[in-house]
């Protein structure tokens, strides 16, 4: 897979709690650069400037990194980052609901999102799948595919648990079935770790380092 494919896979991130106007900046040359789909960033960081000519969306996180907010939290926080010019949403839900298998209050938690933040705007939700076993991550994946979203992703990066793994990856996609596109996010920082996770089903990626794994020649990327 060539780099301008491969990077149009790739939502370029930044959500370190120190990060600074520069470091969004820098982020932002780096996306338009490489041409990557998108950057992601923290909502206090908006409003985002892209250079003009660009297609380069901003993302914006929702309920992160816990979960842990009331819907109408982040149905406002949500509906507030798009007033501000985000393109899409990527929204943490209650990991708690997954692990018991509450999939209902899933599904009302990203059905609220849903609602404040609605198309044309990009719902992505974080199911957070190391913390959780198989039947967590299809049963997250399927209520997030009731409430309207158009992807489910994998993980937060900042969870103990881990991020991204093929395993969660293929479980999410055969869920979903081809409906809902698919992110992998946490911890992918090779070239052929982005490409395992796309082999696997992952329809986009969320990186800390696109330039890093863009210029990543020492992965053998025969048969992408």
């Amino acid at each position: 897979m060539d780099n301008p494919t491969l990077a149009k896979y790739m939502d370029a991130t930044l959500l370190k709690p120190e990060a600074t106007s520069a470091d969004v900046a820098a982020l932002v040359a780096d996306a338009v650069e490489f041409g990557t789909y998108s950057v992601c960033v923290s909502p206090s960081m908006l409003p985002v400037e892209i250079p003009a000519g660009s297609d380069v969306k901003v993302a914006v996180v929702t309920g992160f990194p816990s979960g842990k907010h009331l819907s109408q939290v982040k149905a406002l926080e949500a509906e507030f980052a798009v007033a501000r010019g985000a393109h899409e949403i990527d929204m943490v839900i209650d990991v708690a609901a997954a692990v018991e298998h509450r999939f209902d209050d899933i599904e009302a938690d990203v059905a609220a999102v849903r609602a404040a933040a609605p198309a044309p705007t990009v719902l992505k939700v974080i199911i957070e799948s190391a913390a959780l076993d198989d039947e967590g991550i299809v049963g997250a994946s399927k209520a997030a595919a009731r409430a309207g979203a158009d992807f489910v992703k994998t993980s937060t990066g900042f969870h103990p648990a881990g991020g991204a793994s093929v395993h969660a990856v293929r479980l999410m996609a055969d869920a979903v079935e081809g409906k809902l596109g698919v992110k992998a996010s946490g911890g992918i920082r090779t070239r052929a770790a982005a490409l395992e996770m796309i082999e696997a089903g992952a329809t986009r990626l969320g990186v800390s380092s696109a330039r890093g794994i863009l210029e990543d020649e020492g992965a053998d990327t025969s048969g992408y």
